[in-house]
């Protein structure tokens, strides 16, 4: 059975960090692309960030860029998303994904297994 599971969420300060962790079971990491999803209350949910399957590309919302940075570590068979710098607006459940063999797509419909999400919480 495939799964995701997201942990690492919490209460932040504004200017704190976080990072993110997704570990999977049931499928191997080093087949799978990896997206990073988040809704914010009352929001839709949007893409974050990605990394191929093959690690070697990756992609981040603007909103993100350069204080975000995602990475696999297929020994360990978790991917991570370490956030730098958090704001206000970064609120929200995050989620990560997984698509079997694919490159990297901030999309939604792209990924077919999903984990259950942790909530982040930037506020003073």
């Amino acid at each position: 059975q495939l799964q995701l599971v997201e942990s690492g969420g919490g209460l932040v300060q504004p200017g704190g960090s976080l990072t993110l962790s997704c570990a999977a079971s049931g499928l191997t990491l080093d087949y799978y692309a990896i997206g990073w999803f988040r809704q914010a209350p009352g929001k839709e949910r949007e893409g974050v960030s990605c990394v191929s399957s093959s690690g070697g590309n990756t992609d981040y919302a603007d909103a993100v860029k350069g204080r975000f940075a995602i990475l696999k570590n297929t020994a360990r068979n978790t991917a991570y998303l370490a956030m730098n710098n958090l704001e206000p607006e970064d609120t929200g459940i995050y989620f990560c994904a997984a698509r079997p063999f694919g490159q990297c797509v901030l999309s939604e419909d792209a990924f077919v297994t999903w984990g259950q999400g942790t909530q982040v919480t930037v506020s003073s």
